[in-house]
């Protein structure tokens, strides 16, 4: 315990001296030397030098040894794909991104595969030496992570013989719902700091919800939690058709439609529609009206469940705050009473994959203290 109150002290405030870490974690100094010690021996923590500018004698600082492991995050989008890998310490090593043009599930993989060994050249990494790997992807993934459900808008992504090849690539890869993947960076480094009860709603080719109650990620019984794309807000849906459902009557290609039937001509896509409002095109404001005016209903129906106190846009739809948020804002607050806060997240496109090199940073920390620190632990220690 003492061990691992010291390595999240030096994580979250390195570099910093064996002072401030008995400081900062509650710990007595000969605890904390001795916790140094054993993190020391075992690979985990390094010295990286001594404090200047400071009254007194000099002291030693420590930090995450970030030889100790390394892990990889990977987005997989509709209209992106991104990756990059970074040290223990949390230093990004590489990233890259390119445009997914691709519309077979096996050739999507090879676009996959390429941007990783690019990532992997760039860090001067081999995979064998990855710690962790995440990967964000819509849909859910089963618990035993061999089935993939919800990911309609990459046709043919959830087969069993795409996901046996993603072990193949890379592993033990952790697949993680996109959505939930940008909440765990916004509550780590956006607006959800500090708060305990807020959403990400998402809006692009597809629309999902990330929730944090409590100050947890919250998933659901079957990790489902969030999947508000299947809300029927739009007019009556089953089981056969969709077309009541939040995504389709909100979702990137339903802008690109209601613009048409709007009467805006030519080859429309949602960054055009929200461009031309920009610049002041009547018709494509009306367009984007109605849309803010979808999702405020959608949050108003999320808020009246789980009451949050934050609801954060995003996604490549939700990030055009400057004519969303005010609409969005507007119809919630006519509907529910008490007006939570609304906000645009700050983190942009890259959200999914800052999420998912935090949870690979995580678990890599943990999988690594745990194998240095299992061996020193005495019987007594072990038992407790």
């Amino acid at each position: 315990m003492n061990d691992r109150a010291v390595l999240e002290v030096i994580n979250a405030a390195a570099p910093i001296s064996r002072a401030q870490i008995a400081r900062e974690s509650g710990r007595s100094k000969p605890t904390v030397s001795l916790a140094l010690s054993r993190l020391v021996d075992a690979g985990v923590v390094r010295e990286v030098g001594m404090s200047t500018g400071r009254k007194g004698a000099a002291a030693v600082l420590y930090e995450i040894d970030a030889k100790a492991g390394a892990v990889v995050g990977i987005d997989v989008g509709r209209g992106w794909l991104r990756a990059a890998s970074a040290d223990l310490s949390g230093r990004t090593l590489a990233q890259a991104e390119r445009r997914s043009t691709t519309r077979s599930a096996h050739a999507l993989l090879d676009r996959i595969d390429d941007l990783v060994d690019e990532i992997m050249a760039t860090a001067r990494l081999r995979r064998r030496h990855v710690t962790r790997w995440v990967l964000g992807t819509p849909g859910v993934a089963s618990p035993n992570a061999k089935h993939l459900a919800l990911a309609t808008n990459l046709p043919g992504w959830g087969k069993s013989s795409v996901l046996d090849r993603l072990y193949e690539m890379f592993g033990d890869v952790v697949l993680e719902n996109d959505v939930n993947l940008a909440t765990i960076a916004e509550q780590r480094f956006g607006h959800g700091q500090g708060v305990d009860d807020f959403v990400v709603v998402s809006i692009g080719t597809g629309v999902g919800m990330g929730l944090v109650l409590g100050g947890n990620l919250y998933r659901g019984a079957s990790g489902a939690a969030g999947e508000i794309g299947y809300l029927p807000i739009g007019g009556p849906a089953s089981r056969r058709s969709s077309q009541g459902t939040l995504e389709v009557t909100t979702g990137a290609a339903a802008v690109v439609r209601n613009a048409l039937a709007q009467g805006m001509s030519g080859r429309q896509t949602p960054e055009s529609v929200f461009d031309a409002a920009r610049n002041g095109d009547k018709v494509a404001g009306r367009v984007v009206d109605a849309e803010a005016e979808r999702i405020g209903v959608a949050v108003a129906a999320v808020a009246s469940v789980v009451d949050p106190s934050l609801v954060v846009l995003g996604g490549g739809i939700g990030r055009n705050a400057d004519l969303l948020l005010k609409g969005v804002e507007r119809q919630l607050h006519s509907i529910w009473p008490l007006k939570p806060t609304v906000l645009a997240s700050a983190l942009g496109p890259g959200a999914v994959l800052r999420g998912a090199l935090t949870t690979a940073l995580d678990q890599a920390r943990e999988y690594v203290f745990h194998n240095a620190t299992k061996d020193s632990s005495t019987p007594a220690a072990t038992s407790a």
